[in-house]
C-alpha cells in the first residue's frame, strides 16, 4: 500500500525536472541563436544580411498579368458569362435594392423600428439608445452613407447566414463533416479581413460586389460554428423522448434540435454581424462607399473631425445591431410591472409596432414627406473636434519643459523600442533567424510546427517581403508586450476586486463592439500619422480579450489551492506568483494568443495611417490596383499569423494537459 501510494511522487518530480530542462534549453537556444551566433557570423560571413533578392520567385508579375487577362476577358469568357458575372449581377442587384428601400423609407420609420426592436430584445434604455444612435447619423449629415453601409452589411450577413446555418446544421449532425470543416474554419478565422479582398478583387473587380463577397467569407465561421455547437448541445434525453413518440429525422431537426439550438444560432448571428463590421472601412479601398469611404477620406486628408463623426456613426450602428441581436439570443430580463412585461412579450407588442410604423408611412405618403433627413437639424461636430485636435497638438505634444506628452512618448516608443528592435532583427543573418525560430518553435511545441515555421519564414523571403515582415514582427512584439503588461495589471486587479470588474465590464463590452478602425481616429488626433498611432490602436483593440481571459483564469483557480497556500504562510504576492498564475497559465496563454491575432488584424488597418511594414504594402497594393503586391503582403501576413496562432494554441493546450 505504501509502495503504491508513493509511486506518483517520483513521476511528478521527473516531469518537473523535464519541464525545467526544456525551459533551460529554450532560453539557451534563444541566447545562442540570437546573440552568440549572429556575432560569429558577422565576423565569418559579413555579407549575409537580408534575404537575397535574386531568390525572389516574382509572384507579383504573373498575378498582375493574370489580372490584366481577367480584365480583358471579363465580357466574353464563359467562366465570367455563366458564373462570375451572374453572381456579381445578383449581389449588386440585392445591395442596390436594399439600399434604395432604406433610402426610400422615411427616417422616422427606421428610428421607430429600431426603438421597438430594442424594447422587445432588451429594455427601454437600450431602445432609447437605438433611436438616439440612428438620429445621430442623420444629425451629422451621414444618413445616406449610413443606409449604404447598412445595405452592404445587411446583404452580406443574410448571404453568410443562408450559407452558414445549413453548413452548421450538417456539421452538428455529422462528426465527419465537422472534422473536414474545422481546419478550413481555423484558417478562415486566422486570416486578417483584408486578405479576403485580394483574390475577390481579381474575379469581381472593384466596388460593392467584391466587398460583399469578402465580407461573407470573413463572417461565415461564427455562423457555422455556433449553429453546429447548438445542434450538438441538444439534450440526448429530449431526442430519445421524441424518437419514442415516433418522430422522423426531419421532425427531430425542425421540432427539437433547431428550437433548442435557437439561442446558440442567434448568438452566431450576433457574431456574424460583428465580424462583418470588421471589413467596412477596408472595403472602402475598393470603392464600397458608405461610412467606410467617409472614414477613409477623412484619414487621408487628416480631417479628424469628419472621421470622428463617421467613426461614431459606425460605432453606434455596430452597438445597435449587437445589442438587438444579442438581446434576442438571451432570456428576457425581468421587468417591473406585470402588465408592461406581458405586453412586451405578447402579440400586442407586434400589433402596436405595426400600427406605429403604418402611421409613420401614412403621414409620409398622405400628409408630408419625411425624406430626406432635415438639413436644418444638422450639427457640425467636425469643427470643434478639429479645434480640439489643434489644441491637443499644441498643448499635449510636450507639456511645458517636462519630458512628458504625446511627442516624448512617441519618440521614446520609436527611438528606444521599435527602431532598436527592428534594427536588431534586420541585423541577424536571415539563415540564423529562420534556424533560430525553427529551433525554438520545435522545442516549445513539436517538430511539425517547427517545420511549418521554417517553410513559412522561407516562403516570406521568397516573396520579397523579408524586411517588411521583420518590421511587422517588431510592431507586433512591441504592441503585444504593452498589451500583455496592461492586461496583466487590469486582469489581476479585476480578479481580486469585484468593484473593478463591475466597472471594467461595460468598458470592455464597448471596446469589443467598436470596429477596429474606429480606434485610429482618436489616436491620430493625439499622435498624428505614422507608426505610433498603429501601435496604440492595436493595443486598445487587443486589450479586452486579454484582460478578460487573464481575469477569468485567475478567478477559476480553485479556492482550496489558494487557501492551502495561505495556510502555509504564503503572502498575497507569493500566492499570486506561485499558485494562481501557474494554475491560470492555460487561460493566460489563450489570452496572449487572442492578443497577437487581434494585433495582426490591425496591421493592415494601421497601414492606412502610415503604419509601415506589411500593412502599408497591402494597403498600397490594393489602393493602386497592384494586386500582385497586395497578394504578396497578404500571404506574408497570413503565414506569420498562422505560425503565431498555432504556436500559442499549442502552448495553451500543453498547459491544459
Amino acid at each position: 500500500m505504501n509502495l503504491s501510494l508513493g509511486r506518483p511522487q517520483p513521476l511528478s518530480e521527473r516531469q518537473a525536472s523535464t519541464g525545467r530542462r526544456r525551459q533551460v534549453l529554450v532560453w539557451t537556444g534563444i541566447v545562442l541563436f540570437f546573440l552568440v551566433l549572429p556575432l560569429l557570423s558577422r565576423v565569418i560571413l559579413p555579407t549575409i544580411t537580408t534575404f537575397p533578392e535574386s531568390w525572389n520567385i516574382g509572384l507579383r508579375e504573373p498575378v498582375d498579368d493574370f489580372q490584366s487577362w481577367i480584365i480583358g476577358n471579363r465580357k466574353d469568357h464563359p467562366a465570367f458569362l455563366y458564373f462570375f458575372n451572374p453572381i456579381s449581377d445578383t449581389v449588386d442587384a440585392l445591395v442596390r435594392g436594399l439600399e434604395n428601400l432604406l433610402e426610400t423609407l422615411p427616417w422616422p420609420f427606421l428610428v421607430a423600428l429600431a426603438f421597438m426592436l430594442g424594447l422587445r430584445a432588451v429594455s427601454w434604455r437600450v431602445a432609447l439608445f437605438c433611436a438616439a444612435g440612428l438620429l445621430f447619423m442623420g444629425l451629422v449629415g451621414l444618413w445616406e452613407e449610413s443606409m449604404q453601409t447598412l445595405a452592404l452589411m445587411g446583404i452580406s450577413v443574410i448571404i453568410a447566414l443562408v450559407i452558414g446555418i445549413p453548413l452548421g446544421i450538417i456539421s452538428g449532425l455529422s462528426k465527419r463533416f465537422e472534422n473536414f470543416l474545422r481546419p478550413i474554419l481555423d484558417v478562415m478565422q486566422t486570416m486578417p479581413a483584408f486578405v479576403y479582398l485580394i483574390p475577390v478583387v481579381l474575379f469581381f473587380g472593384i466596388a460593392r460586389v467584391p466587398s460583399v463577397i469578402a465580407t461573407v467569407i470573413y463572417a461565415l465561421p461564427p455562423a457555422i460554428r455556433f449553429t453546429s455547437l447548438g445542434i450538438r448541445q441538444v439534450s440526448e434525453s429530449a431526442l430519445e423522448a421524441a424518437r419514442a413518440f415516433g418522430s422522423t429525422k426531419n421532425q427531430l431537426l425542425f421540432k427539437i434540435r433547431l428550437p433548442l439550438a435557437k439561442g446558440a444560432i442567434i448568438a452566431g448571428i450576433n457574431q456574424t454581424i460583428m465580424m462583418a463590421f470588421g471589413i467596412v472601412v477596408i472595403a472602402a479601398l475598393i470603392g464600397a462607399g458608405g461610412l467606410g469611404n467617409t472614414v477613409m477620406q477623412a484619414l487621408q486628408r487628416l480631417q479628424v473631425g469628419r472621421g470622428l463623426e463617421a467613426g461614431l456613426a459606425i460605432a453606434f450602428m455596430a452597438i445597435i445591431l449587437d445589442r438587438i441581436s444579442y438581446g434576442f439570443s438571451q432570456p428576457k430580463a425581468t421587468r417591473k410591472g406585470k402588465n408592461f412585461q406581458s405586453w412586451v412579450k405578447g402579440r400586442a407588442f407586434w400589433w402596436t409596432t405595426l400600427a406605429l410604423l403604418a402611421g409613420v408611412l401614412l403621414v409620409h405618403f398622405l400628409i408630408t414627406s419625411l425624406n430626406p433627413f432635415p438639413k436644418s437639424w444638422d450639427i457640425n461636430l467636425s469643427r470643434p473636434v478639429d479645434n480640439l485636435v489643434d489644441w491637443s497638438r499644441d498643448n499635449l505634444y510636450q507639456i511645458g519643459n517636462l519630458p512628458i506628452g504625446t511627442g516624448p512618448f512617441s519618440d521614446f516608443l520609436i527611438l528606444y523600442c521599435l527602431n532598436p528592435l527592428n534594427r536588431f532583427l534586420q541585423w541577424i543573418p536571415w539563415p540564423l533567424f529562420i534556424a533560430g525560430l525553427t529551433f525554438i518553435v520545435t522545442l516549445t511545441t513539436n517538430w511539425r510546427l517547427g517545420l511549418f515555421a521554417f517553410i513559412s519564414l522561407f516562403a516570406i523571403g521568397l516573396l520579397g517581403m523579408w524586411e517588411a515582415s521583420l518590421l511587422t514582427i517588431a510592431q507586433v512584439i512591441i504592441s503585444t508586450l504593452i498589451t500583455v503588461l496592461i492586461a496583466f495589471i487590469l486582469g489581476i486587479w479585476s480578479a481580486r476586486r469585484e468593484r473593478v470588474r463591475v466597472v471594467l465590464e461595460p468598458i470592455l463590452d464597448m471596446l469589443q463592439t467598436i470596429p477596429s478602425f474606429v480606434y485610429l481616429i482618436p489616436v491620430v488626433m493625439l499622435f498624428n500619422i505614422g507608426l505610433v498611432p498603429g501601435i496604440i490602436a492595436s493595443v486598445l483593440y487587443a486589450l479586452p480579450p486579454g484582460i478578460r481571459l487573464i481575469s477569468m483564469g485567475i478567478r477559476s483557480v480553485s479556492r482550496e489551492a489558494v487557501e492551502a497556500a495561505t495556510a502555509f504562510g504564503s503572502t498575497k504576492g507569493q500566492t499570486l506568483y506561485k499558485v494562481e498564475l501557474p494554475l491560470a497559465m492555460p487561460s493566460i496563454v489563450l489570452g496572449i494568443n487572442q492578443i497577437i491575432m487581434m494585433i495582426l488584424a490591425m496591421v493592415i488597418i494601421a497601414g492606412l495611417v502610415g503604419g509601415g511594414g506589411l500593412g502599408i504594402e497591402a494597403v498600397t497594393g490594393l489602393a493602386r490596383n497592384e494586386t500582385g503586391r497586395g497578394l504578396e503582403a497578404g500571404i506574408a501576413i497570413v503565414l506569420i499569423a498562422m505560425v503565431l496562432d498555432r504556436v500559442t494554441q499549442s502552448l495553451a493546450q500543453r498547459g491544459h494537459s
